[in-house]
């Protein structure tokens, strides 16, 4: 893998602000006014990934439980979202080296990807697919301000992956101190109170680690949540709801809105 190249970022300047310094205050303003659920070590999360000013709050819910949990060491993050943009069978790697945002440089975990790829076609490099897309990018601003210590990254867009596939291999591959970070919006552009209704079916199964009803719902990252349960039942990982709203709440037009969850896991070896 070529690991010179540097993705820049791609929404900087309009989904969170391109000034190091503004970014740095609003990500700490916003980690600080969520709540401290007093869970303990972490072991994934599933965050929105719209602009700040829309989902910042709910993810902000989550983001704060790697800030409270006290780490110690440096880690690796399997960051898994959607692709909006480019077309992506099952999941996109990228062949970058490092991921960049206004707050600095993530370098990627060159041995985490290149095992993927060893696991066979489930896995692609695919620049293109990773250059325009927003669903990883807008996770790192908090993960860098939030893991102290710092980490490196395995970035995983996902199309439509064979999700035990996908789950066994992360199994497989993360260490102890390692996360899982999905990043994905719930319901899209339906009025206030459907979005509410169908959001809560939704985080009601994956709360209960339905997988089956799960993935009857809606939500733009739905394949990586699937993975994300299917990891969690193998390792023993317990799910917990931390926040939920809508961009009605946070933008005031109820009439095509986006949900927005902030869930844990917690538990295992």
């Amino acid at each position: 893998m070529n690991t010179t190249a540097i993705r820049p970022p791609a929404v900087a300047g309009t989904f969170y602000s391109d000034r190091p310094e503004r970014l740095a205050a609003a990500v700490e303003s916003l980690l600080g006014q969520a709540r401290d659920a007093g869970l303990g070590p972490l072991r994934a999360l599933i965050a929105p990934h719209a602009g700040y000013r829309y989902s910042g709050p709910i993810a902000a819910s989550a983001f704060r439980q790697l800030q409270a949990s006290g780490r110690s060491q440096q880690c690796t993050v399997y960051l898994l979202g959607p692709a909006h943009y480019v077309y992506v069978e099952s999941v996109a790697l990228s062949p970058a080296g490092a991921f960049e945002t206004p707050l600095g440089l993530v370098a990627q975990n060159r041995a985490a990807i290149d095992a993927l790829l060893a696991r066979g076609r489930t896995y692609q490099l695919d620049a293109s697919a990773h250059e325009p897309e927003h669903s990883l990018e807008v996770a790192l601003p908090f993960l860098q301000i939030a893991l102290s210590e710092g980490f490196d990254l395995a970035a995983m867009l996902c199309g439509q992956p064979d999700v035990a596939q996908v789950a066994a291999d992360l199994a497989e591959r993360l260490g102890p101190g390692d996360l899982v970070v999905v990043s994905s919006d719930l319901s899209h552009f339906h009025p206030y109170e459907t979005a509410q209704a169908l959001d809560r079916v939704l985080l009601e199964a994956v709360v209960a680690g339905d997988a089956a009803r799960a993935a009857l719902g809606e939500a733009c990252g739905l394949q990586p949540i699937l993975v994300l349960m299917r990891l969690a039942e193998m390792l023993g990982w317990t799910p917990r709801l931390l926040d939920y709203c809508n961009s009605g709440d946070t933008s005031g037009d109820k009439q095509r809105v986006v949900g927005y969850a902030a869930v844990v896991y917690v538990g295992g070896e």
